[in-house]
């Protein structure tokens, strides 16, 4: 699997055509404690840059925006009743949910780990 990351604080694991998207350890420390997420409904189709979940926190609500093009193809149903799994498992058990990507080009557009790590330590 690979995983890429967008300048919005986004992570995506990719295996073949399926992507599982989350929030990375850093956007959860800056909104600090997750108290709700609300999760995108599964089929929907969606475009990259489109803001498809809101997590809130003990800080502020955040828009989440999907990495890449596609169809929601499930949701990560724990977090309904453990919304709190963002906190400690942001870029395992706290993913979002999963899509279906339509153009795997536009990976093209996203970070390495290696750059995400430069970009985050440059803001």
């Amino acid at each position: 699997m690979t995983r890429y990351f967008s300048e919005d604080h986004e992570w995506i694991e990719v295996e073949g055509d399926l992507g599982t998207v989350g929030i990375t350890d850093y956007a959860q420390g800056q909104l600090g404690d997750i108290t709700f997420v609300d999760l995108p409904a599964e089929g929907a189709t969606v475009g990259k840059g489109d803001s498809v979940s809101v997590v809130d926190s003990v800080k502020a609500a955040s828009d989440v925006y999907t990495p890449v093009s596609g169809t929601i193809a499930a949701v990560n149903e724990a977090l309904a009743d453990q919304p709190e799994l963002v906190n400690t498992e942001a870029e395992t058990g706290g993913w979002l949910f999963r899509v279906t990507l339509s153009d795997a080009a536009e990976l093209g557009a996203l970070m390495d780990e290696a750059a995400y790590k430069s970009y985050v330590d440059s803001l």
